[in-house]
This record gives structure tokens, sequence and C-alpha cells, in this order.
């Protein structure tokens, strides 16, 4: 979602307009804004979500996404799993190996405190479901093809102008969310400042169909150039999310297709026989960015638009999800006991929540992605010691899956 802040002095005052109101106003309409949302269906509190894009447009990304237990859970909660469960791949397997040698570490369902490792799922299937949902809470406004452009605070509320079809409207929220994205226009609203850095590498993402059966079997592969995961997809489906250099990565993209795929084999291997390309290859750059604060008096940010982390892993989205759902916690809480939703003291119980959490997320990303993207020989030694000790100390595997499907940290209960 793109919104931006104007003035516009020859327009009626928002005094002077008929002004809707709601409790929480929620700018992005894509699965972790409509996860929160959702999840507030119960708390006794009016939301709504405000989206540029239709709502079609919203479901319309060719994408899919690592899917963690702990998400799984949250959408078990929300009543949608029935829809998403059958149409998502549950993981048998996760191996991961540093580029192509031989010692790798492989986790199983008896590694995990569920029936499966992980799942893999697309994102109209994701936000479909959610979508589907939205219609059958009464608590929830939606607008669609919406534009924010003016935010205008006061000590008790936020006033939004809205642009719709070229009317106005002035929406009054007792807290404004942003969930849109890297570059949210609400977090620039807020003045919140961010740390982080670009880097050096971009992501390569394309959907593949190889003769061979997947198994269910999701792969990591460290490549000197930067990490290479292969994530099963219902169909015997194959989505490939490559990393490496700026450079090499445009070079790839701008291949022919016969040298792209002669390429990609090289780095995917031959256990699933010959690939099949099913759409072209997307690029885009990769970055690590941690919002200095999640939260301004009644303001709040959650997903990309409070923090980024690098592919490897798959944590993103599920970040996103479980911020979502804490703040939905918070949210409900307060308003039980009769406490303002926008003072800044509940605010701060879901930012010390999620951004201690987080921060263990991006510096683990981070340290993955630049342990393993290169060719130095002590450190490849070390990799390869610590690949033979996790696949061989049963304890240690099972701990770092529960980190990786986020069960280490508090959970939220929607």
């Amino acid at each position: 979602m793109n919104t931006s802040t104007a003035s516009y002095p020859n327009e009626t005052t928002a005094h002077q307009q008929q002004i809707a109101q709601t409790d929480v106003a929620i700018v992005g309409a894509g699965i972790v804004g409509l996860t929160l949302a959702c999840a507030l269906r119960h708390s006794g509190l009016s939301v709504t979500i405000i989206e540029t894009q239709s709502q079609a447009g919203t479901a319309a990304r060719d994408r899919a996404y690592a899917f963690s237990l702990v998400s799984a859970r949250i959408f078990q909660q929300l009543g949608v799993w029935d829809q998403v469960g059958p149409n998502i791949t549950h993981y048998q397997r996760v191996r991961m190996s540093d580029s192509d040698h031989g010692q790798a570490v492989n986790f199983y369902p008896s590694d995990s405190p569920a029936e499966v490792v992980y799942y893999s799922a697309e994102h109209p299937v994701l936000i479909q479901a959610l979508q589907g949902l939205v219609p059958h809470i009464q608590c929830i406004t939606t607008y669609y093809e919406t534009t924010v452009v003016d935010i205008q605070s006061t000590p008790t509320a936020t006033e939004l102008t809205l642009e719709r079809g070229g009317e106005r409207q002035v929406l009054r929220a007792r807290l404004l969310v942003g969930a849109d994205g890297a570059r949210s226009q609400i977090r620039n609203y807020a003045g919140i400042q961010t740390a982080g850095w670009a880097y050096w590498q971009s992501c390569i993402t394309t959907v593949l169909a190889p003769a061979k059966s997947h198994q269910n079997t999701a792969y990591e592969k460290f490549w000197p150039s930067g990490p290479f995961a292969i994530l099963p997809l219902p169909g015997n489906r194959c989505q490939v999310v490559w990393t490496a250099p700026h450079a090499e990565a445009q070079a790839m993209v701008d291949l022919p297709e016969k040298a792209f795929m002669a390429e990609l084999r090289r780095r995917y291997g031959d256990d699933m026989g010959d690939l099949k390309m099913l759409n072209p290859p997307m690029i885009f750059p990769v970055q690590l960015m941690q919002s200095h604060h999640y939260v301004k008096p009644g303001l709040a940010l959650v997903g990309d638009a409070a923090h980024c982390c690098h592919p490897v892993g798959g944590q993103g989205l599920n970040m996103g999800i479980r911020d979502a759902a804490a703040l939905a916690t918070v949210l409900q809480t307060a308003h039980s006991r009769q406490e303002s939703i926008g003072d800044i003291q509940v605010l701060k119980r879901y930012e010390r929540w999620r951004r201690t959490e987080n921060w263990l997320i991006l510096g683990m990303t981070d340290l993955l992605n630049r342990m393993f993207s290169n060719s130095i020989l002590p450190l490849r030694w070390l990799r390869q010691s610590g690949f033979w000790v996790i696949e061989h100390t049963a304890p240690l595997k099972r701990m770092l899956l529960r980190v990786m499907t986020g069960f280490f940290g508090r959970q939220p209960t929607i």
C-alpha cells in the first residue's frame, strides 16, 4: 500500500465534513494487515482496513512463502485453517547443506513439535482465506482502492483524509496501524527512523516443475554467492529463492531461458530430474531493517513496516503474522481492562514483546547469510563441523527447529 501525506488548503476542513469513526484503522490489506483485523473480531473494537489496490489486486501476487508452525496455529485460531491446510505443502523433510558438499542437516517431523517440519504456502491461498473471513466479521469495514491523502493527529485520535473514486472522506481512529510494507508511508509520517543496511545481494524467484516428485522436501543450499532455497509446492511444483550478488543476479535474469536454466540446474542438482520453468524469473533487492520504535502514541507498526530480514530461513512473513497476533492480544486485553488502546504504555507492551524476538531473528538470518556466503577455508571447515554436530545431536536439532518455527518466544493466543 502506498500512501502520501499532503495538505490541501482549499479543501473543506475535517471538522466541516462528516467524520467516520473507528477504533483501529489498518493501512494495508496484505496478509499481515488482514491477520490483525481478523484477530480483533472478538475484541469489541471496530476495525477499518484501507488499501490502495483492489481486493483482487492484493491477491494477484505470484509468490510462495515458507510458512511456520506458529503461523499455522494462528490461522487455526482464526478459523481459516480448513481452507488453507489442504492447499499448502506439508514438509516431511528440510535438508540444509553447504553448497553440494555431502555433509548436511536433515529435519524430520520427529524433530518437530508438530506432525510436519514446516509448510510452504502460495500468496493467493493465504490472502484469499483471510479475505473470505472478513465479510463474516461485523466489526470490520474495508476501503479498497482508497488512498490516504492526509493524516492529522489530535491528542486523542488520528484523522485520516481518504480519497476513493475522486471523493474524499475523513476517518477518525483511536489507533492507526501501519501494515503497508517496507516503504511504509505510515512509518514515514510518524517520523520513525530505521536501522539496517542493504545487502550486496539480490534475490531471484521462479517456479519450476521437476520431472520427479519433490517428496514434500525443502532444500536450503548455502552457495558461496548466497543461499539457494527450494520450496515444494502443491502439484509437484517448486519455488526457487536464489540469492546472489547484484550484478550476478541481474546477469542471470537477463540470460536467455536455456542459459538461465543451465545455471539454475547447476545449483539445483539432479535429485528431481529435468526442470521446466513455469513463470519468468523475478528479481528484487535484499535488506535488513529494524525500526527504532514500533509504536508512538496512537500508532503501531507491524510486519515489513516495522522490520525486514534476509530471505534465508523464510522468516519474514512469519514474523509479521506473529506481530499481528501479538498486537491483537495486547489490544484486546487493554480494551477488556478499559484502558485506552492508543495509550503509549499499552502499545509499549506490544513493542517489548515483539522487538526482542525480531532482533534475534534478524541477527540469526544475517549471521547465516554472512557465515555461508563465502569460500573462506576456516569457515568452510567450521560449517562442515557444525553441520555434523547438529545432525548427530537430537536435542540441538529440536532446539534449532523450535527457533526456526517460532516456538521459542512468547506465543500469542487469539
